[in-house]
């Protein structure tokens, strides 16, 4: 499958910022399951860009503007050709071992009630079944919001509610898969199911656990299917905020304002 991807980014200031310095996991790795055709960062305004890798191996870009800056536009477009893996990722760079995603965040944090749950839902013998029966649950109890997603919210508070975004159910995945004893992980990149063709506010996210003989299995509780040739894998972390498309800090005074539009489209082949 070839998948195009389009995806912008605007900050607005309401003052005028001095220098802006943002760390930007946007650019996809070359895996078994996926390779990189093509993929540009374009930035509307006079910036350096420097290649880089994080701490979890992600492909990443330091971003250098000077000021004053009124706004910045960082837009992203490529195409990505994904083959079947049944949601396995293989040929990844994986500077931790699995047992590192094991450790929980604030974000990621689990309790009896989700544990209870976990145990409930994950029927079946093998760990994989019982991956796939808590990914179906977790799809099934709670619906999928399609808006912009509630910076902070934890798995407990996901828990808690009706609805959630994809963030927050990924977030919700990994700590229950952590209560069964399996290493999970949060991913971000982009999704041609969830885009429906339709723009998204923000970027898709899902999890990844690790099954004993396959390895990283991708799963999307979001949608309740295994993260397969429909998605482009992009940035890894222990949660949402450790894999985040942007982060950066500015200088100067007032507030910012983000506007997010992503596009993901199959580009069919003559």
């Amino acid at each position: 499958m070839r998948l195009a991807v389009d995806h912008r980014t605007v900050y607005r200031f309401t003052e005028p910022q001095a220098r802006v310095v943002q760390l930007l996991r946007l650019t996809p790795a070359d895996t078994d399951q996926q390779t990189i055709a093509d993929w540009r960062i374009l930035v509307g305004c006079d910036a350096r860009l420097r290649p880089a890798r994080d701490g979890f191996g992600n492909v990443a870009t330091m971003l250098y503007a000077e000021g004053p800056l009124d706004h910045i536009e960082i837009a992203v477009t490529g195409e990505v050709l994904t083959v079947p893996g049944s949601g396995i990722v293989s040929g990844a760079v994986e500077p931790f071992p699995p047992l590192l995603y094991t450790r929980t965040t604030p974000l990621t944090e689990g309790d009896a009630d989700i544990a209870a749950f976990a145990h409930q839902a994950a029927v079946g013998h093998a760990a994989l079944d019982r991956l796939h029966a808590l990914n179906r649950a977790i799809h099934d109890r709670f619906p999928l919001d399609g808006g912009r997603p509630v910076a902070g919210r934890t798995a407990r508070a996901t828990f808690d509610t009706g609805h959630a975004t994809a963030r927050d159910l990924a977030h919700l995945f990994i700590a229950a898969a952590h209560a069964l004893g399996q290493p999970a992980r949060y991913v971000s990149g982009y999704s041609l199911i969830a885009a429906r063709g339709e723009t998204q506010p923000t970027p898709h996210g899902w999890a990844e656990a690790w099954v004993e003989g396959l390895g990283w299995v991708g799963f999307d509780p979001g949608l309740g299917l295994c993260a397969a040739e429909e998605y482009v894998r992009v940035a890894i972390g222990l949660d949402a905020a450790g894999a985040a498309p942007v982060a950066g800090s500015r200088l100067g005074d007032g507030a910012e304002r983000l506007e997010v539009g992503v596009t993901v489209d199959a580009v069919r082949e003559d």
